[in-house]
């Protein structure tokens, strides 16, 4: 299985090494904010601010996770391995527009991307952007067919929208979500209960 599966689908993140995806070590202080020096520059150079970004986003912090990609793809901006990890924080963090920027970088950088493709649909369905949704998790499923939380997702997102299209029908009263018509100001019921058969 790819290590890079298991992002955005709630299993956690796999712990990536380097911008190359060598596995490594580094540190943090408290809970969870990466160590910093005198200057409140993070230790280290762009490769431990990678690693130690993707292993505090693989224990669950991403927000610190976070602090450390940003300067990590500041100084390497090409680096896609940076980039996908940062948006993986970023998604975690709720940072949907900025994570689909960053999925979307990837993405444009290598098409081929199956997991840049994922992460660029699952962002845009958080920001209620089902078409684009729709097209970059086809492609991620295409890519991949027999990974079962791609399809997961496409089905979520073509769900969506076949209910924003009508394809089940009108909600009947009572369902939740429906909305009853407002009154009729003059007191005569409103919509098809109040209107005479016409053929």
């Amino acid at each position: 299985m790819d290590d890079r599966q298991e992002r955005l689908d709630g299993s956690g993140p796999a712990e990536q090494g380097g911008p190359d995806g060598a596995g490594g070590g580094g540190a943090t202080a408290h809970g969870g904010v990466p160590a910093q020096g005198r200057s409140g520059e993070p230790t280290g150079d762009v490769y431990d601010w990678f690693r130690r970004g993707g292993r505090l986003l693989a224990q669950g912090n991403p927000a610190a996770a976070e602090q450390l990609l940003v300067r990590a793809a500041a100084a390497e901006p090409q680096s896609r391995s940076i980039r996908e990890t940062l948006a993986r924080a970023q998604f975690d963090t709720g940072s949907y527009a900025a994570a689909l920027e960053n999925f979307r970088a990837v993405a444009l950088a290598d098409p081929s991307d199956d997991y840049a493709q994922f992460g660029w649909g699952v962002a845009a369905a958080r920001l209620g952007d089902f078409e684009t949704s729709a097209e970059h998790l086809a492609l991620a499923v295409a890519m991949r067919p027999g990974t079962e939380h791609y399809q997961a997702a496409l089905r979520q997102t073509r769900a969506t929208l076949a209910a924003r299209a009508g394809a089940f029908g009108p909600l009947l009263p009572g369902a939740p979500g429906y909305l009853a018509p407002p009154p009729d100001p003059d007191g005569a019921p409103t919509g098809d209960a109040g209107a005479d058969d016409e053929v």
